[in-house]
């Protein structure tokens, strides 16, 4: 069963984060919650989220008001028994922190525990879901050394099994993952040609190369790798330590192009492919609204047909962006998603 509505403390801890000082350049207007506190202890347990959203109907708006109190060292961090207060400033609303919890004093340092902290959103925790696709292009993956079968003639290949590969090993790599070639991502409005999804399937090491043929054992298997299934050398993606979601600093107009998990409609913390990517502004930490596209519809006292308004659904943040397209998550989905759903800046 799909998965909706907001991620808890996994997403509260996402979308704080924004809290730094960078501008996320949005022409939006900071709208406050009615009802609000006028200032809010934090308590262990509490999600970052949670915090964000009791004072922001937009909480990835939050940098456009943070204000740090210049004695706290490290503004990421938020401690439980820190307090956080909504103020005016020439009639701007602004949040500051101040930090009252006890600390340890002694002559030599004086610090604060991180573990204590509220987390961020540290690259161990969002790993989990994300998935091994790569995106590569057919020339890359058409020269790459493919696996001619298993010993034993076997032509499928498990876990710690040896296989043999064909293919150009010059580079002297000991280790290798195993990819399968996928369906293209193809942009649906222009039929541009965005990629080719690559997916992973495992990883062997090099026993021995002779000519154009390798002896490899299999050191990680994702299933059965099978008979031209081609070898990469591991794409060290620079993924940030933690996100910081903000809106785009350009307009974005994009749709979703594939879903993970080859299934066809995604929820909360699903990842996708879209088709808009570094060349139009994109990076790592965009948020971007899910529209559904209105239906078409006749209307029958003008006898002709017309488009309802398109709908919102959920909201996306970027975490990898390729030239073309970028793969995000899902941070809320108040209805499901679909492959061809549109994204907008929020």
């Amino acid at each position: 069963m799909k998965k909706f509505g907001f991620g808890t403390a996994l997403l509260a801890a996402v979308l704080f984060t924004s809290l730094v000082s960078t501008p996320s350049f949005s022409n939006q207007t900071v709208l406050i919650n009615e009802n609000v506190p006028t200032s809010y202890t934090v308590k262990s347990g509490d999600t970052l989220w949670d915090i964000s959203a009791l004072f922001l109907q937009n909480p990835w708006m939050w940098p456009e008001i943070w204000h740090a109190n210049q004695q706290i060292d490290n503004p990421h961090l938020i401690y439980p028994g820190d307090v956080i207060t909504l103020v005016y400033v020439d009639g701007v609303p602004q949040l500051k922190v101040s930090r009252t919890r006890e600390v340890k004093l002694s002559p030599e340092i004086r610090s604060l525990d991180r573990a204590e902290a509220i987390s961020a959103l540290p690259l161990d925790i969002i790993d989990t879901f994300l998935s091994r696709t790569r995106v590569t292009d057919d020339a890359t993956l058409s020269a790459a050394p493919y696996v001619i079968g298993g010993s034993e003639r076997r032509i499928l290949v498990g876990m710690s099994d040896d296989f043999y590969a064909r293919g150009d090993f010059i580079a002297k790599r000991l280790h290798y993952a195993i990819y399968r070639r996928g369906e293209p991502y193809v942009d649906a409005d222009s039929g541009e040609l965005l990629g080719i999804r690559a997916m992973d399937v495992g990883a062997a090491r090099i026993k021995a190369v002779k000519d154009d043929v390798a002896t490899l054992t299999v050191s990680r298997a994702d299933g059965e790798i099978r008979i031209n299934d081609r070898l990469l050398f591991g794409e060290e993606r620079t993924l940030a330590s933690t996100f910081y979601p903000r809106a785009p600093q350009s307009v974005i107009s994009a749709s979703v192009l594939n879903i993970e998990d080859g299934v066809r409609n995604a929820g909360a913390l699903d990842v996708v492919a879209i088709n808009r990517g570094d060349r139009d502004g994109l990076r790592a930490g965009d948020t971007l609204a899910i529209f559904k596209r209105g239906d078409l519809v006749k209307d029958r006292i003008a006898s002709e047909r017309i488009r309802l308004p398109d709908e919102r659904i959920g909201l996306l943040m970027v975490f990898y962006t390729y030239e073309k397209m970028s793969f995000g998550l899902v941070m809320q989905a108040d209805r499901q998603i679909d492959v061809g759903d549109i994204l907008r800046n929020p």
